[in-house]
């Protein structure tokens, strides 16, 4: 590794480090002074930014942010909050399942703002620890990323990997994540299950309750969606929703389905039928439900916008395209340099990119981001398409430090104050379920695609 190429990294990680310390938007516009300096700078022919994905993710954003307008995101936590009420006894394993799964139909994680309050209120008029289910929930907000048939994650992972030869599909993907995260996540839930002191015995919980301000401001309130209204357009936007994520998985298992033909190898039945690669299938179906949510549910656009799943949406988008451009630009430049430092471990220890995915998404705060910049350079250094997907849980690391917003708001939506980002920054209540999560994901993701069904998904490599 030349001094050149040294200083060049430097100047990638160092403006993936200000990004973060700026956060939001900034993720992806100081990622643009890095490759103003890498290509006016140094001479480096520019990378190719991630058109596709992005075009994905402005399509599933506006679906999603009609669903929210509409009232539609309302009736989904109403329906949440039901259950969680139902059981309070079994909030812990509850909260993080009602988290993940929302995040699943809606593709991002941020509809966590909405169910986290009432998370805590239901634990703590149990009289059971927030932090508890808090820390695991709004860790399991953002493990379903990697689990939804929209999210940029998933969506990215399958175009990069099919460019790459791995004939992958997005139920494939699904039929990995899912159970390996939601695995996963039951060990953060159960290891979090009598984590810290019981509210009665905790002496810095009792000292705060003798505050008659502070006990009313813990349990004189209630957080609570079960009073809102929800109307006959709210309900019919979620199926308009639900129906176009039904049909574009329908449409991914017509990409798996091979059908023979009088001259040639088999086909997939969606070439046969003339139907579009998967990404351009995406971004039809969710901008016509987007559309219909406009239509005939009432979804004003102007309210769409304004709602915090568009506008956390459009903040990935540029997160993704600053980021992606940078990191590619750096790699494309010195592929070969990288293969040949890099060729020994992918050689004996491939699974070891995991590593390499967990600690860029510390940085980045975007598991999209992660895939789309990190893909490509280990399918360039020829580390196979089954390892990749068996490590795909590895992408979110960005709870390792809690400066991401929904860890943030989780903090401030506990009344009891259990949930913390504690002294020494490092030791916070999402530090133990999101390794514990993340490590018990990968691990059962990589037996399931290299160990039990090993030859199930060799078997879609081109």
């Amino acid at each position: 590794m030349t001094l050149t190429m040294i200083i060049e990294l430097l100047i990638v990680l160092l403006a993936l480090y200000v990004g973060s310390r700026y956060g939001s938007l900034a993720l992806g516009a100081i990622s643009g002074i890095g490759l103003a300096i890498l290509v006016f700078g140094f001479g480096l022919k520019p990378g190719t930014p991630p058109t596709d994905v992005i075009y994905i993710i402005i399509a599933a954003v506006t679906c999603a942010g009609t669903l929210q307008a509409s009232g539609g995101m309302d009736w989904m936590i109403q329906i949440a909050e039901k259950l969680l009420r139902k059981h309070p006894e079994h909030i812990t394993f509850l909260a993080p399942l009602v988290t993940f799964f929302l995040t699943v139909l809606v593709g991002t994680g941020h509809v966590v703002y909405t169910i986290m309050p009432i998370i805590c209120d239901i634990a703590l008029k149990k009289g059971i620890r927030p932090e508890r289910p808090c820390g695991v929930a709004s860790v399991a907000s953002q493990v379903g990323i990697t689990c939804s048939p929209i999210a940029a994650a998933v969506v990215a992972f399958v175009t990069i990997s099919n460019a790459n030869g791995y004939m992958v599909s997005i139920p494939q993907v699904l039929m990995v994540t899912i159970p390996a995260c939601i695995i996963g996540l039951m060990c953060a839930a159960a290891a979090s299950y009598h984590r810290g002191k019981d509210l009665d015995k905790d002496p810095a919980f009792q000292a705060r309750l003798k505050d008659p301000e502070t006990y009313n401001y813990m349990y004189g309130n209630s957080a609570t969606t079960l009073d809102k209204t929800i109307t006959k357009e709210a309900k019919a936007s979620v199926f308009v929703f639900l129906g176009a994520l039904f049909i574009i998985v329908c449409f991914a298992f017509m990409q798996m389905i091979k059908i023979p033909v009088i001259e040639g190898s088999p086909i997939n039945l969606a070439k046969y039928l003339g139907i579009p690669k998967m990404n351009i299938c995406i971004q039809i179906i969710m901008l016509m439900a987007a559309a219909c949510n406009i239509m005939f549910c009432k979804a004003q656009p102007k309210k769409a916008v304004a709602g915090a799943v568009w506008q956390s949406g459009m903040v990935a988008v540029v997160a993704i395209y600053g980021i992606a451009w940078l990191a590619d630009t750096y790699f494309a430049n010195y592929m070969e340099e990288m293969k040949a430092m890099l060729g020994g471990l992918v050689e004996t220890a491939p699974w070891a990119i995991a590593f390499v995915f967990f600690m860029v998404s510390v940085l980045i705060n975007s598991q999209g981001a992660v895939v789309v910049a990190m893909l490509p350079l280990a399918y360039s250094l020829g580390i196979a398409g089954p390892v990749l997907l068996g490590v795909m849980p590895s992408v979110y690391g960005y709870f390792f430090i809690p400066n991401y917003p929904s860890d943030i708001a989780t903090v401030n939506f506990d009344r009891s104050s259990t949930t913390v980002i504690g002294k020494y920054l490092l030791n916070h209540s999402f530090m133990m379920p999101g390794l514990i999560s993340v490590a018990v994901s990968t691990i059962v993701a990589y037996l399931i695609t290299n160990v039990f069904f090993a030859g199930y998904f060799a078997g879609f490599i081109s």
